[in-house]
C-alpha cells in the first residue's frame, strides 16, 4: 500500500496498528464519533487505513476482530447541506467496509422523541438554548451517544472512544486534554462512563495537515474528498480562518468553519450558514431568519410564563417574566416554522424540518399542558391546505361536535369541558399509553372548577 507523504500521518497510522492488534489484546470495540466534519474524516480515513494494513501485514483471522463502530449523531436539526452530505457518506462507509470485509459498522443515533428539540421549544416551551441555559447538548448531543456506549459496555465490559480532537484546535480544549492525559500512556479514563477509555490519535495534527490528509489521500472509502472541501470554501465568513496549505490551483483557500444545528441560538451569529447563503445557498435564508428570530424573541416577557414547567416562579425584581414560552407563542413558532418548511421543500422537496412524530407528541404535551386553544392539526392545515399525516388528532369531528352542543344545551363551558377531556384521552391513545391519565383528567375537572367558582 502506497505510503502517506506526511511523516506524522505515517506514524498516526502506525500507532493505531500496534494499539488495534498488539498493545490490546482484548476486543474491547473501538467507538469514532463521526460528524462528517474534517477532523472526523480524517481519523476515520487513517483508522482504515490501519485495518488495511493489518489485514496485508498480518493475514490471520483473529487480527481483525475487534469492531470499529463508526457513530453519528443526528440531532434532527443539522445544518441541512452537512445533514445531506453525512448521509451520502455514511452510505459509501457502510458499502465500502462490506465489500472489504472490515470490521467497521455504521451505528447513527437520534434524540428520544420527548428530548428533541422541537419538542422541547415548541411543545414543552422550554426557552431556545444560551451560554447560560445550553440544554441541547445534553438532550441531543450527550444521552443519544452516551446511550450507544452503554449498550456496547454491557455488551463487551468496556470500550475505547477515539476522539478527532486536536490540541490546536483552542487553548481550552488544549488545557481539557492535557488535563486528562495519563504520561506516557495512549489511553486514559473516560470523565462520565465508567468502563470506558478515550484515545485521540490525531491530537497533534496541525489544521494545514488535516486538510493536507483530505486533498492528498483518496477516501478508503470511495467517497470525493473535494465535496468536503467545497462546503467549509463554501462555509468561511473570514479569510483568517483559512489554511494556507492546498495542494492544487483548484483548492482555493478552505475555512475551519463548525457546523452545527441550524437552529443554534447559543452563538451570537451563524457565521457558517450566513456564509453559505452568501455562496449561494439562497433558499437557506429562511432557515437563517427563524433562527434569528428565536434570538431576538427569547427572553421578550411577552412570551414567557410567570412560572416555570414545575410550578416555581419565574419574575424576576423588575416584573419580567421568565419562565416557559406561553401557549400562544409555542403555536407562533410552529406556525412559522412549518411555513419555512413548505418555503424549503419547493426546491428542496427531500428536506423535513420537523417529523410528523414531533407535530403529534407537541399535541399530547400542549393537552397535558392544558392549551386548548391551540390545535396542531389545525396549524398544520392553514399552513399546507390539507391534513397532516397521521392519526387523527381531533377528537370529535363536526357531527359530533353538534350532537355534544346539543346535549350541553349550548352551554359552552360545559361543552368546552368534555371536549378537553376527550382530547386528554385521545393524547394518550396517540402515544399508546395512559400513564398520567388519571391526574390530566382530575387537573382539568379541578381547573374547571375553580374557574366557575371565580
Amino acid at each position: 500500500m502506497t505510503k502517506i507523504r506526511s511523516k506524522k500521518a505515517e506514524e498516526i497510522i502506525e500507532e493505531l496498528i500496534d494499539q488495534y492488534a498488539f498493545a490490546d489484546t482484548s476486543e474491547r470495540p473501538w467507538i469514532i464519533g463521526f460528524s462528517g466534519g474534517k477532523d472526523s474524516t480524517v481519523l476515520l480515513t487513517l483508522v482504515w487505513i490501519a485495518l488495511q494494513r493489518i489485514r496485508e501485514q498480518m493475514p490471520y483471522p483473529y487480527q481483525l476482530r475487534r469492531p470499529v463502530y463508526v457513530v453519528c449523531n443526528d440531532t434532527m436539526v443539522e445544518n441541512p447541506i452537512i445533514a445531506s452530505y453525512v448521509e451520502d457518506v455514511l452510505g459509501k462507509i457502510e458499502t465500502a467496509a462490506r465489500d472489504q470485509n472490515l470490521p467497521i459498522i455504521v451505528k447513527k443515533t437520534v434524540p428520544k422523541l420527548e428530548e428533541t428539540f422541537f419538542i422541547n421549544v415548541i411543545g414543552k416551551g422550554y426557552p431556545v438554548p444560551n451560554n447560560t441555559f445550553r440544554w441541547c447538548t445534553d438532550k441531543l448531543k450527550i444521552r443519544p451517544t452516551s446511550n450507544f456506549l452503554l449498550e456496547q459496555i454491557d455488551e463487551k465490559g468496556e470500550a475505547i472512544v477515539l476522539l478527532g480532537t486536536r490540541y490546536e484546535e483552542s487553548s481550552t480544549r488544549e488545557r481539557s486534554m492535557r488535563k486528562h492525559e495519563v504520561q506516557g500512556k495512549r489511553l486514559s479514563k473516560h470523565n462520565n462512563t465508567p468502563n470506558t477509555y478515550v484515545y485521540p490519535p490525531i491530537k497533534d495534527l496541525q489544521l494545514e495537515e488535516i486538510w493536507y490528509i483530505i486533498n492528498t489521500v483518496p477516501s478508503p472509502w470511495g467517497f470525493d474528498n473535494s465535496i468536503l472541501f467545497q462546503i467549509y470554501s463554501d462555509a468561511s465568513a473570514d479569510d483568517y480562518e483559512c489554511p494556507t496549505v492546498v495542494t492544487n490551483k483548484e483548492h482555493s483557500s478552505c475555512g475551519q468553519s463548525r457546523f452545527g444545528c441550524w437552529t443554534c441560538t447559543v452563538v451570537k451569529e451563524d457565521k457558517s450558514m450566513s456564509a453559505l447563503v452568501d455562496k449561494g445557498q439562497h433558499w437557506m435564508m429562511p432557515l437563517l431568519n427563524f433562527r434569528n428570530d428565536l434570538v431576538a424573541n427569547r427572553n421578550l416577557s411577552e412570551n414567557r410564563s410567570a412560572t416555570r414547567r414545575n410550578g416555581a416562579p419565574a419574575v424576576d425584581p423588575d416584573g419580567h417574566k421568565q419562565g416557559n414560552y406561553e401557549s400562544h407563542y409555542r403555536a407562533r413558532i410552529l406556525k412559522e416554522l412549518l411555513q419555512i418548511q413548505k418555503e424549503v421543500q419547493i426546491q428542496k422537496p427531500h428536506i423535513s424540518l420537523i417529523t410528523n412524530q414531533e407535530l403529534i407528541a407537541i399535541q399530547v404535551i400542549w393537552n397535558r399542558d392544558m392549551i386548548f386553544d391551540y390545535n396542531v392539526g389545525e396549524i398544520y392545515k392553514k399552513v399546507y391546505d390539507k391534513d397532516i399525516v397521521t392519526n387523527n388528532m381531533k377528537s370529535l369531528d363536526l357531527t359530533e361536535r353538534r350532537i355534544l352542543k346539543e346535549i350541553c344545551d349550548d352551554n359552552t363551558d360545559y361543552y368546552h369541558l368534555i371536549d378537553n377531556l376527550l382530547t386528554l384521552q385521545e393524547s394518550k391513545t396517540l402515544m399508546i399509553s395512559k400513564y398520567g391519565l388519571h391526574n390530566d383528567l382530575e387537573n382539568r375537572i379541578e381547573t374547571f372548577v375553580t374557574e366557575r367558582q371565580g
